[in-house]
């Protein structure tokens, strides 16, 4: 028996697939790069994940044929704001938490975080 998957390491190890592969993949094409891996999960697991995903708004999808394509963000920034989400909604209480994150910027990140709260631009 292999053991138990960290709650959101499935979603986030195909996030990371579909996004090093830059392209839209089907379930099959998932699983088999999970399989290359070392992973062994069912094609069903994969499809359900990959719903999940699409349902959070993580991952477009695309018709084709029956089945669907899968697309991760183009960008990494938005694979790391969804994981940095993805653990704050692990806490019931945030405050804590974004106490802790930004006590823990540098001088520079804390003026940036400001000045994109107050609408400014990220260039200036």
């Amino acid at each position: 028996m292999s053991p138990r998957r960290a709650p959101g390491s499935l979603e986030s190890e195909i996030l990371a697939i579909l996004h090093a592969a830059g392209r839209a993949m089907s379930p099959g094409e998932v699983r088999e790069a999970l399989v290359e891996g070392g992973s062994e999960l069912s094609y069903s697991a994969i499809v359900t994940t990959l719903s999940r995903l699409h349902g959070k708004g993580v991952v477009t999808r695309q018709r084709d044929g029956r089945a669907f394509r899968y697309a991760a963000p183009a960008d990494s920034s938005g694979l790391v704001a969804w994981r940095m989400r993805r653990l704050l909604d692990a806490e019931d209480d945030h405050a804590p938490v974004l106490m802790h994150f930004i006590s823990g910027l540098s001088p520079g990140d804390e003026d940036l975080i400001r000045r994109l709260l107050n609408g400014e631009s990220d260039d200036a």
